[in-house]
């Protein structure tokens, strides 16, 4: 009897997001490309989507030029490559117009990537039939991801129905998306041979993290029953919030009767050297180690090893934040962990409440952040869902798509109090076609739309990103963020600053100055470039310096409209809309601005009606908690 072949797939991009904020650069990415082809145990390689191309503008980077540089080899060894898309939301974290996502698959094939793995946050087909649509008509293959989690809605025959209407919508293949790897393995099992019964030809794919453990003994139920693909990873930066190594599979697999690739070990082992030197180099420092560890208490919350690199770097900042509060307050400091052990528990006890939407990106970050204020909120006395942001009420009032599961009562009171509507129609008909809009605005510039229209595609899918990579601001926030990890004096800061601006050639509204913050210390930033004056850094500007007016305020009787959380301030969430000015007449409870803050947008509200005097931060700037902003008269 012929052994059935299990085909492998190394989630390269995967499993660096999964790990820690950054992904290599793309000198590093183009360096190890070879030995993982020469490892021969590879059918395809994940090599972008998801956080990848937000990730390279962070870097100050150009993400096109990543993506092909990337993915030419693999295209040339005849290894696929694929990519993770939002459905809705595209490569981003929001709701994306038609014409942007359209664009998106026409480029990102053109580039050099075979396989979109389409999933949506709420397993929504209408949001997906979109991306199949597209994807198919740009020459990639459509393949689309089933959100695998636990609750009383998410059982086998949900799944096995949900890929009979992706299919219908056009998906070519089926992959199971185990995200936070807290899929039980029998039932992932069971899963995948009622749609392998279905559907005899159709190929499918097992992604499982392993998170809290399950995955190996996943990966083998899904192998025997149908799947053809099993994504894995490899040392450094296997297990733990990533996925299940390469050498254990591999070899369980093979003994389980299984046919698979033989493995280059003398390949497989600069894969492991070179992917370490990138660590060592500088992607290290963004890894937390707790994202190293498998962790069983995550079966309860159910969170994915996506968003642990995100989420560990939110923590960090949280506590720093709450501390300074409670030691304001006279009250004992928490720690990191303890922090941590009180958000799983609320997320374990919001979820059903929020009607059990699936904890996969966005959605897993809109509940974690939820239910994080929550923690945060309740530390400090106040009421549960005291604050809850923009982008989680969008998730409650269907702008996205209906929920699994049914609000809990206090939620659609809360809706009501506001007086904030219920959705329930095709939410792709919200966001409404804005390539042209871009395009206008990249002419207004000067800058080039780029290869294909690569270059509004970025704009338009990532707009304020993409306009701090231009300006030069983002290469220089993050050697600056870099350095601050490295070093830990100011002149330290102010010596690497001046090196760092030294090397860039500033593109048009290049930042004139940038807050820094070193072991708790504010510094003002003031920027010259060389040939501007001949002046070079001063980082030496008076820390204590207050964002107060120039004015006393007593003289005006002012109030203010403080931060409610750290953060970007933002007087807009779109770039169509219009902010607040000075003069305006505001009303007590009345939105003013935002603040982004962990991937979402939270509304600043004004406790107190008036007239705006002064606006006392600029938009995008960073901000932290109990911050002047706005002075009202």
């Amino acid at each position: 009897m012929m052994r059935k072949e299990i085909k492998l797939a190394l989630v390269y991009r995967d499993m660096w997001q999964s790990a820690g904020k950054y992904v290599p650069t793309v000198d590093q990415l183009c360096s190890v490309t070879q030995p993982i082809i020469d490892m021969g145990c590879f059918h395809r390689v994940e090599t972008n989507g998801g956080g990848f191309e937000q990730v390279n503008l962070l870097f100050g980077e150009n993400p096109n030029i990543a993506v092909r540089k990337w993915t030419q080899p693999f295209n040339d060894a005849g290894i696929q490559t694929q990519m993770l898309e939002r459905g809705l939301n595209g490569i981003r974290m929001s709701p994306v117009p038609l014409d942007v996502r359209k664009l998106m698959f026409k480029v990102k094939k053109l580039q050099g990537t075979d396989i979109s793995r389409t999933f949506d946050g709420l397993n929504n087909p209408l949001n997906l039939e979109p991306s199949f649509r597209f994807a198919k008509e740009g020459g990639m293959i459509a393949q689309g991801a089933l959100s695998l989690t636990y609750s009383p809605v998410h059982n086998v025959n949900y799944y096995i129905n949900l890929a009979d209407q992706y299919i219908e919508c056009g998906a070519e293949e089926i992959c199971i998306k185990d995200m936070a790897g807290i899929g039980r393995p029998a039932s992932i099992g069971k899963i995948i041979k009622g749609i392998r019964d279905r559907h005899p030809d159709i190929i499918i794919q097992y992604h499982g993290h392993s998170t809290p453990g399950f995955s190996v003994a996943s990966s083998l139920e899904a192998a025997r029953n149908g799947a053809d693909y099993i994504d894995v990873g490899m040392e450094p930066l296997s297990w733990g919030t990533g996925h299940a190594d390469l050498l254990t599979i591999h070899e369980m697999l093979r003994d389980a009767g299984f046919k698979v690739a033989d493995i280059n070990m003398d390949a497989y082992m600069e894969v492991r050297r070179l992917s370490q030197a990138f660590m060592d180099d500088f992607l290290g420092l963004y890894i937390n180690p707790t994202n190293r560890r498998m962790n069983s208490l995550l079966i309860g919350p159910g969170l994915p090893g996506g968003m642990m690199g995100s989420l560990m770097a939110d923590l960090e900042k949280n506590v720093t934040s709450l501390n300074k509060w409670l030691t304001k307050s006279g009250k004992s400091n928490i720690t990191e962990d303890e922090l941590l052990l009180n958000l799983f528990n609320e997320v374990k006890h919001i979820w059903p409440m929020l009607g059990y939407p699936p904890l996969v990106t966005p959605f897993s970050q809109y509940v974690k952040n939820a239910a994080l204020m929550n923690v945060i909120q309740m530390t400090k006395g106040k009421e549960r869902w005291s604050m809850l942001d923009e982008n989680t009420w969008g998730m409650i009032l269907g702008k996205s798509g209906s929920l699994p599961g049914k609000l809990a009562p206090e939620i659609l009171k809360m809706a009501a109090n506001q007086n904030r509507e219920f959705f329930i129609g095709n939410p792709q008909d919200l966001y409404p076609d804005q390539l042209e809009h871009f395009r206008k605005l990249m002419k207004e510039n000067g800058w080039d739309a780029g290869t294909e229209d690569e270059e509004l595609l970025e704009f338009a899918m990532h707009p304020q990103q993409y306009k701090d990579f231009k300006s030069g601001e983002a290469k220089i926030k993050f050697k600056l963020d870099l350095a601050k990890r490295k070093h830990n004096s100011s002149a330290q800061i102010a010596e690497s600053t001046a090196s760092i601006v030294s090397t860039i050639n500033p593109a048009q509204n290049a930042p004139k100055a940038l807050d820094i913050e070193v072991n708790g210390q504010k510094y003002h930033v003031k920027i010259s470039y060389p040939g501007e004056n001949n002046t070079a850094v001063n980082a030496d500007i008076d820390p204590t310096k207050p964002k107060t007016p120039s004015v006393p305020v007593s003289e005006y009787d002012s109030k203010f409209v403080l931060a409610p959380l750290e953060g970007k301030f933002f007087l807009t969430k779109e770039t169509s809309e219009k902010g607040i000015k000075v003069g305006d007449q505001i009303q007590k409870g009345e939105t003013v601005a935002y603040v982004e803050a962990m991937k979402v947008i939270n509304a600043i509200t004004a406790d107190d009606s008036g007239t705006i005097a002064e606006i006392m931060v600029n938009h995008g700037e960073e901000i932290e908690e109990d911050d002047q902003l706005i002075r009202i008269i």
